[in-house]
């Protein structure tokens, strides 16, 4: 009983200071100038509402952008943004009411936003109980697509708070956040395993290299999420970390899910019944609270639809267009995968899926053509990697023509070829570890493709492993890897293999340059990419 309470204590003393944190964020380029503002007087600072968790940009494409904060209470959601760092002629939205069915989280879709331009936002709550009082208001800046040609940059990578490795204050935190932050990127591809409701937070970890990992942890952290509050919670945790509010606040991003916003190697028809942990054994019913608690919590813009999907494109000026991915919502169970026929239990993406990302690729005219996808094309990912059985990912393992989920990638690089779309990049995470991999067809069992990249990053905070063997049925090839010694795997984020992706695009030729970096911001290798005309 005295360890909870002084987890309670110690979750009410962080949650205070994150609220003071999150108020005027400092940005890069200095303090962001507030218009004085003279809400109703009152009685206490207690009573004002809290802006807990920073604020968020996200799926930013041509002059729209969602911003999302999360009251404490009920309230109403306000944002002020301008071009000006003085906040002078700013235009005001007024936004939703959020309540308990968000979580008190909010979102606005801002449009009109003016093309290249830095714009200067702050988000308040109107308190709804005498609907005078307001928060204080939270800070933050981003910088629109470029109607024409300019330089771009930026950033991708994957896998947050997983193995128990959560936010050590000794070590400062989730340190990489703010190594991408300081190179500036226009925004950044979260590329999966956002969070991991199946990893607990315990307050320490005993790293396998000896190293004692200290956490600051809470009580929804201490077991597997299971409700709709502890999946929730989950992004709450990693939002207290200063490093990831002062991110999120000037970097818009592009979030993807993976198995770990769920459970490991998750897929519908999958059953948790012999793993004790779990009173929930239905996968399909904590995939359903997971979904709801990643949309009430990242800066994802809805489907007015498909209210779940999370695959679209998004254009970024004439020379990119981001292309992102699902291969977790739509895949047949994994299995051995060694069927011949394409089959919907044999899909990654799903039938509705590929079509529509054939139709986007076709109809992009972007010069570059960024395919962001959760999982690696030719890693062999084992769903059960002790026996070294079952599909995770696409590869198969055995080292031959298409099967299984092989078969659906194939058809979908044979169709890329085939309408001449060119400069294809793939960027991945989800095996912790970091790579660049050129796929030769005059290498591969199967040759209908023309030669691209792909690009692996992370993890940002999370156990270190790999690297994975590779399957020759696309003809990948290793140009370049860093992975943990052989022997060793999931060191902690002290071992230093922490890892993220710059891309640079340079507004005059277009040249794309790739770097991989760890987690001081070091590059460790760089790949120039001249455009195909």
């Amino acid at each position: 009983m005295r360890t909870i309470w002084k987890m309670r204590t110690k979750r009410r003393e962080l949650l205070g200071r994150v609220g003071l944190g999150g108020i005027g964020l400092a940005l890069s380029g200095g303090p962001v100038a507030v218009l004085a503002q003279a809400p109703a007087v009152i009685a206490s600072e207690r009573m004002r509402i809290k802006v807990p968790y920073g604020v968020q940009v996200g799926d930013l494409s041509g002059d729209r952008a969602i911003l999302w904060a999360k009251a404490d209470r009920e309230a109403r959601m306000i944002v002020e943004w301008a071009t000006t760092e003085s906040m002078k002629d700013a235009r005001t939205v007024v936004g939703p009411n959020v309540a308990e069915d968000t979580d008190f989280c909010g979102k606005i879709d801002l449009v009109g936003l003016p093309p290249g331009e830095t714009v200067f936002y702050r988000v308040s709550f109107l308190d709804l109980s005498d609907y005078k009082t307001k928060s204080e208001p939270v800070v933050g800046r981003f910088r629109t697509p470029p109607a024409g040609r300019r330089d771009v940059r930026f950033l991708w990578s994957g896998d947050t708070a997983g193995q128990g490795y959560g936010i050590n204050p000794d070590f400062g935190g989730m340190r990489i956040y703010e190594a991408m932050r300081r190179t500036e990127p226009d925004f950044f591809i979260h590329s999966g395993d956002t969070v991991y409701p199946d990893n607990p937070i315990p307050p320490e970890v005993k790293a396998p290299d000896g190293t004692v990992w200290k956490n600051l942890t809470i009580e929804e952290k201490q077991k597997v999420a299971e409700t709709l509050r502890e999946f929730r919670m989950n992004y709450a945790y990693n939002l207290m970390d200063e490093n990831v509010r002062k991110f999120n606040a000037e970097v818009p991003m592009f979030a993807q899910w993976d198995d770990h916003e769920v459970t490991n190697n998750w897929y519908w028809e999958k059953r948790l019944d012999k793993d004790q942990r779990y009173k929930e054994g239905s996968v399909a019913v904590l995939a359903a609270r997971a979904m709801k608690a990643f949309h009430d919590y990242m800066p994802t813009r809805r489907h007015p639809l498909e209210r779940d999907r999370i695959y679209e494109s998004f254009r970024y000026g004439p020379s990119l267009e981001i292309f992102r991915i699902d291969m977790r919502s739509y895949r047949g169970a994994n299995s051995d995968g060694l069927e011949t026929v394409l089959a919907p239990e044999t899909r990654i993406l799903g039938e509705a899926q590929m079509r529509w990302l054939k139709r986007a690729l076709l109809a992009s005219d972007a010069t570059w053509k960024v395919i962001a996808s959760d999982m690696p094309l030719g890693l062999v990912v084992w769903d059960d990697f002790r026996a070294r059985k079952g599909a995770e990912a696409v590869a198969q393992g055995d080292q031959g023509p298409p099967k299984g989920r092989e078969l659906e990638i194939a058809e979908l690089l044979r169709f890329i070829r085939d309408n001449g779309i060119k400069n294809v990049v793939w960027l991945t995470a989800d095996v912790h570890y970091t790579a660049a991999h050129y796929y030769d067809p005059n290498k591969a069992v199967f040759q209908d493709f023309a030669p691209f990249w792909e690009f692996v990053s992370g993890p940002l905070n999370a156990g270190t492993f790999g690297p994975n063997e590779l399957d020759r049925t696309f003809g990948p090839q290793v140009v370049f890897q860093k992975a943990p010694p052989p022997g060793q795997a999931n060191l902690p984020p002290s071992a230093g293999l922490q890892f993220f992706g710059q891309v640079d695009i340079d507004g005059k030729t277009e040249v794309m340059t790739v770097r991989l970096k760890d987690l001081e911001g070091r590059t460790l290798f760089t790949q120039e990419l001249r455009p195909e005309i």
